[in-house]
């Protein structure tokens, strides 16, 4: 069970692009790596199905009332990012967004959460479009509400 403490001790993404952007959002308390481009990051600490250590990653997010939302794209791979499958076994999650620390219990979008929040995070991530034609995948939406 990934809660907000596990950020600080878990194991980075295997991108060495993602794994540096979350050293730097960590370093920095959140400070410096939440908002790039005027696209805002989170960071995501999950229990890995396997091994049942904390991961962690940084995603891109929205909100919808007190929800983050984050989609798994994988850039539009076939299949699900392993963020996304650890989730499936265990849903209880670490979230830092910003300088708030928080944990967060994830859940899949309904169908018709889906419809309203695809394309709320297509227009802060333009790409996300482009990478749902990659792949015959419907790209998940992931609701992640805060606990505590």
């Amino acid at each position: 069970m990934a809660v907000a403490a596990d950020l600080d001790r878990a194991t980075d993404s295997q991108w060495d692009w993602v794994a540096e952007q979350t050293r730097t959002y960590l370093t920095s308390g959140g400070t410096e790596g939440h908002e790039n481009n005027g696209v805002r990051m989170l960071l995501l600490a999950t229990t890995g199905r396997v091994t049942g250590q904390p991961r962690r990653t940084c995603l891109i997010y929205g909100t919808s009332g007190d929800d983050f939302v984050v989609v798994a794209s994988k850039g539009g791979a076939d299949e699900d990012p392993d963020w996304f499958r650890n989730l499936h076994a265990d849903p209880s999650v670490g979230v830092q967004a910003g300088t708030r620390r928080v944990t967060c219990r994830a859940r899949m979008a309904s169908p018709g959460e889906r419809d309203a929040l695809w394309p709320q995070m297509v227009r802060i991530f333009p790409l996300y479009e482009e990478y749902a034609h990659k792949t015959d995948r419907q790209i998940p939406v992931v609701l992640l509400t805060p606990q505590d």
